[in-house]
């Protein structure tokens, strides 16, 4: 479980703050997705989890400790968190940069056994990409790269998963595997966060979603109580509609032209 309270963060020079008061639990066994516009601050809980940010006040708790209670190997033994941009100084093979996610369980001494060995190869199956195991790092795609980011992540076997913005690079099959795949890690018992602007796909998987608006959290709840048109409209300054997934039944979220808005108000009336 991570929990946020009241965390308030500032960059310096900025007329606001970028986080302000900001109060949530990513539960255990549940997908807890984190929305809004850009310049939110959904990233800036990220950097702030990884202590990257200091705080003005508040704190957050991985498994009921306090992030500043724990040193960052502790960290990473507990939150496995998949930034949103990383570029590696040199190429390397796909599995030793997996097996870097084995790391915090590791140390700097200890050198790496066969049920090391077994959590690489279970990462990167389940994150579709046992296929690429001997293929070096600068050989592959965009979404290749984000995948194997992925691995390295679940590779760490913490109890937490945090993700900002896995889908960039994904195409629609890999989008969904991802989806899919945050679920069953969910139902195996381990507490997901997700940044996203994928707000379909977050109605269809989360279990709960925080939307974020200029530092403020102004809803908080299951995915049809926050998806709102009146309050998406709101904050993401833009016309829009809510209609009802097909397939699942979830808030589905279909933004308009402006050119549209007049002849839908018409065809509504």
């Amino acid at each position: 479980m991570i929990e946020f309270r009241h965390v308030t963060v500032s960059y310096p020079g900025a007329p606001v703050r970028a986080l302000d008061g900001v109060s949530f639990t990513a539960d255990t066994g549940q997908v807890t997705a984190v929305a809004g516009p850009n310049g939110s601050g959904k990233s800036t809980l990220v950097r702030a989890l990884l202590r990257r940010l200091p705080m003005e006040r508040g704190e957050i708790l991985v498994e009921g400790s306090s992030i500043v209670s724990l040193d960052q190997q502790e960290i990473a033994r507990r939150a496995a968190v998949v930034s949103q941009r990383e570029e590696l100084s040199f190429p390397m093979r796909v599995e030793e940069y997996v097996a870097l996610g084995r790391y915090p369980r590791l140390g700097l001494w200890r050198s790496a056994s066969s049920p090391d060995d077994e959590a690489v190869k279970r990462a990167m199956e389940r994150a579709g990409m046992a296929a690429f195991a001997d293929r070096t790092t600068d050989s592959l795609s965009g979404g290749e790269w984000q995948r194997v980011r992925i691995a390295r992540a679940l590779a760490q076997e913490a109890r937490a998963l945090v993700l900002d913005e896995p889908t960039t690079f994904l195409d629609l099959a890999h989008e969904m595997s991802l989806f899919e795949l945050l679920n069953s890690l969910a139902h195996d018992g381990i507490s997901v966060l997700l940044v996203s602007h994928q707000l379909n796909l977050v109605a269809r998987f989360a279990t709960k979603v925080v939307l974020l608006h200029r530092g403020h959290i102004v809803a908080a709840g299951a995915p049809q109580d926050v998806m709102q048109a009146n309050l998406l409209e709101k904050i993401y300054e833009w016309p829009l509609v809510i209609s009802r997934d097909p397939a699942v039944g979830s808030p589905s979220l279909v933004p308009l032209r402006r050119r549209s808005i007049s002849s839908f108000n018409q065809e509504s009336q």
